[in-house]
């Protein structure tokens, strides 16, 4: 009985730890696509950021890099017709220049990857495992595609962090 618990607590320790290693291992992974994907591209890319709610809303962010620097910012939110079919009706749209990045509130910000990936790695997946659960995902070619986090017991709207649809190189500005 005396080997019961220290190797129960002992078990428990490596569940949590093992995930919280796979997370950062896939972290590391992907950083490395990451690296990459921009030295190929020449830091040239184009990125898009969606949120959806369970009330129907959805907005999409898409952000224009040259040479490692945000040049533009394109923002649209949809919400459902009110004809009860599930067809979405533009509501919003606005479009930020080089010199007006992060001008409106709305949407997400205009970050590079490099800043994104800063941000996960110092912020979204640093949050106590305890009280969140912790997401972390790359479906783009290796690159990432969700990460952040819930607070445990959080039950509508509650995703903290980014989730990108699609990174794409761009060859021309």
């Amino acid at each position: 009985m005396k080997v019961f618990f220290p190797l129960l607590f002992v078990l428990a320790i490596g569940f949590t730890s093992c995930k919280k290693d796979k997370v950062e291992s896939d972290f590391d992974k992907s950083y490395d696509a990451w690296q990459s994907f921009k030295k190929s591209s020449g830091n040239n890319y184009v990125y898009v950021v969606t949120n959806g709610s369970w009330i129907g809303t959805v907005d999409s962010t898409t952000i224009t890099v040259s040479n490692g620097i945000v040049i533009n910012r394109n923002y649209r939110y949809y919400v459902r017709a009110q004809n009860g079919s599930n067809k979405l009706v533009l509501k919003e749209e606005w479009i930020e220049g080089p010199a007006q990045i992060n001008i409106h509130e709305r949407g997400a910000a205009g970050l590079t990857l490099d800043e994104v990936y800063t941000k996960a790695k110092k912020e979204w997946l640093k949050v106590n495992e305890k009280d969140n659960e912790i997401y972390f995902e790359a479906k783009n070619n290796g690159m990432i595609s969700l990460c952040g986090y819930v607070p445990k017991g959080c039950m509508d709207d509650c995703f903290n962090g980014i989730s990108i649809a699609s990174i794409e190189e761009v060859n021309t500005f």
